[in-house]
């Protein structure tokens, strides 16, 4: 191969691999794969010139920017330390991604989306949106109208890519309540192609709440899905349900959940993607995980229905006694939980299951879904690591 596509021809006689901008096109076309590109640029001279481009590789992030791979995991407790899940040759060095905190930083992440994580740097009460893979870094300050209730209450918010460049969005939801009688959230939204933030936007919760004395929160336990053109929040305390955001009408609403599921405990419950792409739920029940959908029917009326039962202990095979839900992804649809002593996880649709590793320390992991490549310009991948053969 490595003759065909190098050795000189008259234009006449050309083969279409020889015309640069149809082979840019086909390499782009490669799976998402780490190891993809660099195995592309060893065929040739010319090869790698073209795998190894800058331009053309964010041509090939946005090309594969709805299907990217399950790079790995945030360790959200233990300074954002990232734990890969492929295998080699498509396993990303532990140490490849990491954020070096300044003096007196301390960085809490609110979650992954399309490449992006979104933190909060504690000490300067900002927030901080970072590229792993290309490294950049953009701070905010947490808004006007947000800042006052941020000091008394936990906030949250979620990072994502508009239209798939450069540019990005944050949304930051918070409880803003100065009413102890009536509570309700409050949101403002960042655009980077602006620079700025946008205006506060609010909606009260239902008026039974907040006469119990304890405040609602946009809970930071577990991360924002966005599904069906919304994010999505659990909110936990006086009132437990799911905080919507519209990201086409920016505007904000409160969803109820099925009432058995709060007999338990909002832990209980984890928001994910339906079949479909709508809202759904993530329900564990005993030993299993109950799939919900939201559905509407033709007179508008929104309701759950009860999709698919998963049976953890005749799935893994093991002698589970108790399960929870630490972490999942959105694009991969993949569950990460702990169960036995060891962190496991499962594709809700094929279920297929792995384990990663055994632990008795359970925090949240931010799953982190991406395109990443390794340095192709030498054959090999950063910090002179054999994309190849890395473990």
């Amino acid at each position: 191969m490595s003759s065909l596509c190098c050795r000189p021809r008259s234009p006449a006689e050309k083969t279409p691999l020889e015309d640069d901008d149809l082979l840019s096109e086909i390499l782009l076309r490669l799976p998402p794969q780490p190891s993809s590109l660099p195995r592309a640029s060893l065929v040739c001279k010319r090869w790698r010139g073209l795998a190894s481009d800058p331009g053309f590789f964010r041509r090939f992030r946005r090309h594969h920017r709805r299907n990217p791979p399950l790079l790995g995991i945030f360790n959200r407790d233990a300074h954002l330390s990232f734990i890969p899940t492929l295998e080699a040759p498509n396993r990303v060095p532990p140490g490849r991604f990491s954020l070096q905190p300044g003096d007196g930083s301390r960085f809490l992440s609110l979650g992954c989306r399309h490449g992006l994580v979104l933190t909060i740097d504690v000490k300067p009460n900002q927030m901080l949106v970072w590229d792993p893979v290309t490294g950049d870094q953009h701070r905010l300050d947490i808004p006007p109208g947000l800042a006052t209730h941020a000091e008394k209450m936990t906030i949250n918010g979620a990072v994502l890519r508009v239209g798939g460049g450069a540019h990005f969005q944050v949304v930051l939801a918070v409880n803003g309540n100065d009413d102890k009688q009536h509570e309700q959230v409050l949101a403002r939204v960042y655009s980077s192609a602006t620079g700025l933030w946008g205006d506060l936007i609010s909606t009260r919760l239902p008026s039974e709440v907040g006469r119990s004395g304890c405040p609602t929160l946009v809970f930071t336990g577990k991360t924002a899905v966005m599904a069906g053109g919304s994010l999505y929040w659990i909110l936990a305390g006086s009132f437990n349900g799911i905080l919507e955001f519209d990201l086409e009408k920016q505007s904000l609403g409160v969803i109820q959940v099925p009432v058995h599921m709060l007999e338990e405990g909002y832990y209980q419950f984890s928001i994910m993607r339906a079949e479909g792409g709508g809202l759904g739920l993530l329900f564990q029940t005993g030993l299993s995980f109950e799939l919900w959908k939201r559905k509407t029917d033709c007179d508008g009326v929104d309701s759950w229905m009860l999709g698919r039962t998963i049976e953890l202990d005749k799935l893994l095979c093991l002698d589970i006694w108790r399960v929870l839900v630490l972490g999942y992804a959105e694009n991969n649809n993949v569950v990460f939980f702990w169960t036995s002593g060891s962190l496991f996880m499962v594709h809700l649709e094929s279920l297929q299951f792995k384990t990663l590793f055994q632990t008795t320390i359970i925090p949240h992991y931010h799953p982190f879904e991406s395109v990443y490549t390794a340095d192709v310009s030498v054959g090999v991948g950063h910090d002179g690591v054999d994309p190849f053969h890395n473990t």
